[in-house]
């Protein structure tokens, strides 16, 4: 039997899809600390303005903003092809194993540092390697928790909108969607992972979560605009990968179409 799944192309597409989406995830929480300048990245000088109150606003956001669109481009196309179920199940694993991973870095950071060690990098001006480990993986409680919440809640709510705009078009207006979906749930995700780790947190103003989250979604809506096409590709490749009429029952059964269930990774 293990041999088989092993060898079924919609099981090693699952398999695939899985491993990705939560490394994504993990490398978007590790690379969540620096803070970049889109102004700079894209070759103009930053710029300033008010927003709710809130003076001296620019486009700086988290490097994690980076990879977060590609995971609901996967979670639509999952979502295309094995149902909510799927993706219910890759987004727990997702958790699961980034708040595995944070117990590890705080294990890590908690560890007596080697006396040799720590004056390593003095060389490369970094006077102490372990308060430096501590800075790149000792992120606050609050961020870290806030971000697993809004992960859930936005992919809950990507995997609802996503059905419903799909009942209505059926298979026609891919975009829509997908498009659709995504940004309504980068809203959700924006908004809920600030008001935890701010507002809950660090005691924000609500001018200034409001402010902050309309200046991060701002970027997320434009790529969700912006990878529309790469859903075509990919739905293009898949179609190609697993046949016309596999890819045609398994979108059926992702709809709840179908009595029987495609593969074993979409039942219960």
């Amino acid at each position: 039997m293990i041999p088989q799944l092993l060898k079924d192309r919609p099981t090693k597409l699952f398999i695939f899809f899985t491993a990705f989406f939560v490394a994504n995830a993990l490398i978007a929480e590790c690379i969540g600390g620096k803070i970049f300048s889109l102004e700079k990245l894209l070759g103009f000088h930053p710029v300033s303005f008010s927003l709710f109150g809130a003076k001296g606003l620019s486009f700086n956001l988290t490097c994690g903003v980076l990879l977060w669109p590609l995971e609901f481009v996967m979670t639509d196309i999952v979502n295309e092809y094995y149902g909510p179920k799927a993706v219910r199940r890759i987004s727990y694993i997702a958790v699961g194993l980034i708040s595995y991973a944070f117990l590890m870095f705080y294990a890590a950071i908690h560890i007596p540092p080697a006396d040799f060690w720590i004056g390593t990098k003095t060389d490369s001006n970094i006077p102490n390697m372990q308060d430096a480990f501590n800075g790149i993986f000792g992120q606050g409680m609050w961020i870290i928790l806030g971000s697993l919440i809004a992960f859930l809640v936005s992919q809950v709510v990507d995997v609802t909108v996503f059905h419903k705009i799909k009942k209505h078009t059926g298979e026609k207006h891919v975009w829509l969607r997908a498009t659709g979906s995504t940004i309504v749930s980068q809203l959700v995700d924006s908004f809920v992972v600030l008001y935890i780790a701010f507002k809950i947190g660090n005691n924000w103003s609500w001018q200034q979560v409001l402010a902050i989250c309309l200046v991060n979604y701002a970027y997320k809506f434009t790529m969700a605009v912006v990878l529309t096409p790469l859903i075509y590709l990919v739905e293009h490749r898949i179609e190609k990968y697993l046949g016309h009429e596999t890819t045609a029952k398994m979108k059926r059964s992702a709809m709840g179409l179908d009595m029987e269930a495609t593969t074993v990774l979409t039942e219960a």
